[in-house]
This record gives C-alpha cells, structure tokens and sequence, in this order.
C-alpha cells in the first residue's frame, strides 16, 4: 500500500490548527505540525524554511498569525501558496476572517492560484472567551472592549475544525468558500452573560472608548502593531457587517453549528473558567 503523504497544519499548535491536527491523527493521517518549534519548524516571518516543511506534504491547511487583518498578510500567504504549487502541493485549505478587507484579498490569492482550494471564512471564535484574548477578562468577572451593541454570530472552534478536516480528507469540497457562523447573533455583553450563567457567578461587560481601550492596552506594554490590530478587529470589524447568519457548517458537514450557550456549558464543565 502507497505511503500516505503528511498533511501540513500551518499554526499547528493554535486554536483550530491543534483541532485538526489532533482530528487527523484519529483518523490514523500522518500529520505535520507547522510551528517555529516543530522540526523542520515553520514561521511565517523565516520564508527560508517552507520547502522543509512542505517537502513530500499532501495537503496543507493555512492559518496566518496573527491575523489576515495584519499588514503582509495577502504577500505572505501569497509566497506560501506558490511555494506549495512549487513543490507539487496542490490541496489547501485557507482560514479566513469574515468581513476582513485582507482577509479577502487572501482568498483571492488561493482563488486564482490554481490550487485544489478551499476557504474557511470564519467569524469571532467561542474560544476567544476561554483559550485566548478574552479569557483574563472572565477570570477577573469583568470584560473591558470597545465593541458597541452589535450582534455577532460566534463561531465554535470545533465546527471550523471539523469542516477543514473535510475538505482536507474528503471529496465534494475543492472550490467552496465556506463561511461558517453560529446558529444565532449574540452581543459581547449577551454572550458575557451567557458565560456567566454557565459558570454561575458574576461577570460582567463594560463598553469603553476605542482611546481609553487602546491606552489600557498601551499601558500593559501591549506593542503598537497589535493594538492597532486589536482596535480593528473591535471596531471596524465589529461595525455590523457580519451581523447575519451564513450556513458554512451546514453546507460542508449536513448539520448545524453548536450554539454558544452550549459552548459556555461544556467550557465551564472542564474547569477552564474556574481560576
């Protein structure tokens, strides 16, 4: 029997890149994890490594860190695309950021490659809560944003990971843009009260200005690039434009997405909110 080729995870160790690695593996898929720390490692800032990390893969799933939204985005995942076709890896599978002006002009690159392509438009991830940004603000039973009164359809990390896992393994999914949200639209102050709820004590939101979020964030030593990164995604990405339901989930996987209420439960249960 012919060896099956690795399928590189491009951020291997992040939020949904250790899903899928970890969904490959139990599907017995050799998998190779792109991270600075993995050998042959990966970085996005060190393009002479990539041929390493590509060499002999069958199929690669792309996520850029920080975020699409970050200047170099596009150029980056443009360089890693064609060095992937170079090397005769034709399958890839692209996180993308809905409502994201980068974002798209990403998806536009991997559109027009020539790849076996398919995108994965995601909106804000459930996990911000619990694994990332939004989790010390749980913890203290206070979360400080700059984000108005505008609904936005959250995103379970596990969904995005099991519709990669698809169109990583299965046919039927090369040319789709998925764009996968939530069954429903929630604000930061209702989803806060919805892990509240959950974890049965208080915790609150509190809008503040786009200036004093950013000063705060200055003040914790927080560098230049990534606040500005952070005002745009609590601001201008948060403006309404992604106030609606997409049926991504459905369409890849033939079942709905996990609601967040559902989301806060399970996450309560494991104890990740209980520092």
């Amino acid at each position: 029997m012919q060896e099956r080729k690795p399928i590189l995870v491009v951020g291997g160790t992040g939020k949904t890149g250790r899903r899928v690695a970890e969904r490959l593996v139990a599907l017995g898929l050799p998998v190779r994890i792109g991270s600075r720390s993995a050998n042959p490692a990966f970085d996005w800032e060190d393009p002479s490594g990539w041929p390493a990390a590509l060499d002999g893969a069958g199929a690669v799933y792309i996520t850029y860190y920080p975020d699409l939204a970050a200047p170099g985005a596009p150029e980056a995942v443009r360089a890693l695309v064609g060095q992937a076709l170079k090397q005769g890896v034709r399958r890839l599978v692209l996180l993308s950021g809905r409502g994201e002006e980068e974002a798209q002009q990403a998806e536009q690159v991997l559109q027009e490659s020539g790849a076996d392509w398919t995108i994965v438009r995601a909106s804000w991830f459930n996990q911000n809560f619990s694994e990332s940004v939004l989790l010390e603000g749980v913890l203290a039973g206070e979360i400080v944003l700059p984000a108005e009164e505008i609904g936005e359809p959250f995103i379970d990390a596990d969904d995005i990971a099991d519709v990669v896992v698809a169109a990583l393994t299965q046919d039927g999914h090369v040319g789709q843009l998925y764009e996968v949200t939530g069954p429903r639209l929630l604000t930061f102050a209702e989803a806060t009260a919805e892990i509240a709820r959950a974890i049965g004590r208080p915790v609150r939101y509190t809008r503040v200005p786009a200036q004093d979020f950013a000063a705060a964030l200055a003040e914790q030593g927080s560098p230049a690039d990534v606040t500005a990164l952070l005002l745009y995604l609590f601001t201008t990405v948060l403006d309404g434009r992604n106030a609606s339901l997409a049926d991504g989930v459905q369409r890849a996987l033939g079942r709905p997405p996990k609601d967040f209420a559902d989301y806060a439960r399970d996450t309560a249960a494991s104890g990740a909110w209980a520092g």
